[in-house]
């Protein structure tokens, strides 16, 4: 007895050397290795110690950003520019730049270990948001007021999570795997949703990914523990580019963003993927309802920040009652709802 009990770990552990996700390990190790040898060599090892709360809130965002289709800005902002006085655009900056590392060590991650994805879905979103990022950086970045639009993105996602979050009470509802052959007008749809999706991400470092998120499990019933990580590696091809933008040709990536970046690589590459795991074996409806509650915390931090009044105020609540019609709207009259799955 004794012996077969060896025998069945010895069979257990080497099934689990097997499902490894190499690629992914070999990443962490690269990013690690450059990493530390650049904090010794320019000696900021330091950093931790000044930007331990900095540390702390992207754990939770990185994993946010790897079990959702929210990036990481979704929580760092209201905590960077309520509690630790960041400029916004400082926090917009740093979310391309630490989700450059996490979402990308998630999109590994997702890749190695074979978790399901709708490649059509990922393939027009993320082309077609390129230019769309491209614009709103140059164009549109300077004329929107931060405050602003930060209450009308925010204001619109929370009707689509109060609307995700009553359609997931009731009963569970059939959901596609992967999409159907496409149309035209399909396409065209998905091109759209990805070209506003890059104009959205070029103000506060993500967007793209929960608006066609909401896109795709709304009207295509598309199911979410499939448009999650697809929406990751998304995210993670728009952020990469995003980055690249400000740090190079932009050239406005501050000395702030630029420690906060230094001293959350090793959270993110971590905790980034392990959102993306934990995902795999949450049941769909929990899954729907932990993203409803991201995006209603996510209104509430935001509420707490911008301090609306007025006017502004109003304005916030008409946009949550039109995107709660408008997201009704589209899961009622859904593109695919007699195809079984």
């Amino acid at each position: 007895m004794l012996y077969f009990g060896f025998e069945m770990k010895a069979i257990k552990f080497s099934l689990n050397i097997k499902q490894l996700p190499l690629f992914y390990l070999g990443f962490v190790c690269i990013v690690l290795g450059a990493w530390l040898f650049y904090m010794r060599d320019a000696d900021v090892l330091h950093l931790f110690a000044q930007q331990s709360r900095v540390m702390i809130t992207m754990m939770f965002g990185a994993f946010i950003a790897g079990s959702s289709p929210e990036g990481s800005a979704s929580i760092a902002y209201p905590v960077f520019t309520l509690f630790l006085n960041i400029m916004p655009s400082d926090a917009r900056n740093f979310a391309f730049a630490i989700q450059s590392f996490g979402m990308t060590a998630a999109t590994i991650f997702i890749l190695n270990k074979g978790i399901k994805l709708e490649w059509k879905y990922i393939t027009f979103v993320a082309l077609s948001g390129i230019p769309g990022l491209l614009l709103g950086t140059y164009y549109l970045l300077p004329l929107v007021v931060p405050s602003v639009a930060k209450l009308i993105f925010v204001s619109l996602w929370l009707g689509f999570g109060i609307v995700l979050w009553v359609q997931n009470k009731e009963a569970i509802e059939n959901r596609l795997e992967a999409l159907p052959r496409l149309g035209k007008w399909d396409k065209l749809a998905l091109i759209l949703c990805g070209f506003c999706g890059g104009l959205i991400s070029s103000l506060f470092g993500t967007g793209i990914n929960i608006l066609s998120y909401c896109f795709m499990v709304g009207y295509y019933r598309l199911s979410e523990k499939v448009a999650t990580p697809s929406s990751v590696v998304i995210m993670t091809i728009e952020t990469i580019i995003g980055f690249f933008l400000h740090a190079m040709l932009i050239e406005d990536f501050s000395s702030t963003s630029q420690f906060m970046l230094l001293a959350c690589i090793p959270m993110v590459i971590f905790f980034a993927p392990l959102g993306a795991w934990t995902i795999q074996y949450i049941p769909r409806r929990r899954v729907a309802q932990l993203l409803s509650v991201v995006l209603m915390l996510q209104y509430v931090g935001a509420m707490w920040v911008l301090r609306p009044a007025g006017i502004r105020l109003i304005y916030s609540l008409c946009l949550v009652l039109i995107s709660v019609v408008l997201f009704a709207l589209l899961s009622q009259n859904h593109r695919y709802s007699k195809i079984r799955v």
